[in-house]
């Protein structure tokens, strides 16, 4: 269990970056001109939905209620109650909502000035015709890492006009690279593939987003590159190997230890290779957020962080975790919802609620300010707690 001296330790700073996430600022003359954001359904604020809609084909569940219910009060296209880590980031840093990048009628110039995301739901960093050979598939698109950037990529020129001015405006923007990869694994074992044969694709994976960093070759140096969430804890892959023996399973939290273990092995390449991008590109800002070390410290001790529930999906039908692919949250005319999901960790089964993602989103936070801490004084910081959204004392 998480002892109490690392939250008194860190408490007052996590609360520090939490306020910071509620509130709304503008943005401040030597704070980033603009984000740029890649990943998966995780990180995806409209893109799957908005694919579907032009090409005529079957809306995603996150198009429809109780999707969006806390804050949005409407489906949004997020896979979640409310908001996504990334949309806290940008409210903490001032800037509005990313809009989604695809199918985006605006043709990208005052649209996407301040950012735009490219992250798609189902997105996997390896490429669909690579992951089609080894007979994984994604069911809901065959967009992957390399698709976002290269987007980005085409996008680029439009909003600056000469090559000085491009590494000048990319100088000046925050690339937030994930979460991805987690869909590399997720298909796989949801569709029953053999466990090490799935371990062999983790360096191909980690290899794939290290290299999607050569953003730094077009001028950018500040990069947020978050790492995989302890999948063992997550109720679709709790529910598909719910007939494991139970010293599989970890006596404090009841997530699965085998799978958790292979999240810390992605995490442990993905912090040596950049490690190695550090040592080649000294002057770039290339920053690790650990939310695995986050997700688990919220599951050993959850009432700590305001959670009660935590291997149950607040939407869904299900037995012991709520959670039945065959009966998608959201899909007509299931509805099902729990009645509080900020009491919950996880949303539908497989996405996170906005009360977890907001602490996810302090943390990464936190580790931007620390990593530059010239951002503390030049981007909106402001300690005003304007959601009146503040914990007990009793727990600081």
């Amino acid at each position: 269990m998480a002892s109490c001296s690392w939250l008194k330790q860190h408490f007052t700073s996590v609360i520090f970056v939490f306020v910071t996430v509620t509130s709304f600022g503008s943005p401040v003359i030597g704070c980033f001109t603009s984000i740029f954001s890649f990943g998966d359904s995780l990180t995806d604020t409209g893109n799957l939905l908005r694919i579907s809609i032009s090409e005529s084909s079957r809306l995603p569940h996150a198009a429809f209620p109780p999707y969006g219910r806390t804050y949005f009060h409407r489906p949004t296209g997020r896979f979640c109650d409310g908001r996504l880590v990334i949309d806290f980031l940008a409210e903490a840093l001032g800037f509005p909502l990313l809009p989604p990048f695809y199918g985006s009628k605006s043709g990208g110039l005052e649209e996407f000035q301040k950012g735009v995301n490219f992250a798609v739901a189902g997105a996997t960093a390896l490429n669909s015709s690579f992951l089609g050979e080894q007979g994984i598939y994604s069911v809901s698109t065959n967009i992957s890492l390399g698709v976002e950037v290269n987007s980005f990529k085409d996008l680029l020129p439009s909003l600056c006009s000469s090559s000085s001015n491009c590494r000048e405006f990319l100088r000046n923007s925050l690339i937030v690279m994930g979460e991805i990869g987690g869909n590399d694994y997720n298909h796989p074992f949801l569709q029953g593939q053999n466990t090490e044969k799935i371990r062999q694709l983790v360096p191909l994976v980690v290899d794939v987003i290290t290299s999607s960093i050569n953003l730094i070759e077009l001028g950018a140096e500040t990069f947020l590159v978050p790492g995989n969430f302890p999948i063992g804890c997550s109720p679709s892959l709790l529910t598909r190997f719910q007939n494991s023996s139970k010293d599989q399973y970890d006596p404090l939290t009841g997530c699965l230890t085998w799978l958790n273990q292979f999240s810390k092995y992605h995490n442990k390449l993905l912090r040596k290779e950049l490690d190695g991008l550090r040592n080649r590109h000294p002057d770039t800002n290339i920053i690790y957020v650990d939310y695995y070390d986050t997700s688990t410290r919220i599951y050993h001790s959850p009432e700590q962080f305001g959670f009660k529930e935590t291997l149950k999906a607040c939407c869904g039908t299900g037995d012991v975790y709520n959670y039945d692919p065959s009966k998608s949250c959201g899909y007509p005319p299931l509805e099902r919802c729990c009645k509080d999901p900020s009491s919950h960790i996880n949303w539908d089964g497989i996405h996170y609620t906005e009360a977890a993602n907001r602490w996810f989103a302090s943390v990464a936070l936190e580790d931007l300010m620390n990593a530059i801490p010239s951002l503390k004084n030049l981007c909106p910081t402001s300690t005003s707690n304007k959601r009146g959204i503040m914990y007990p004392k009793s727990e600081m």
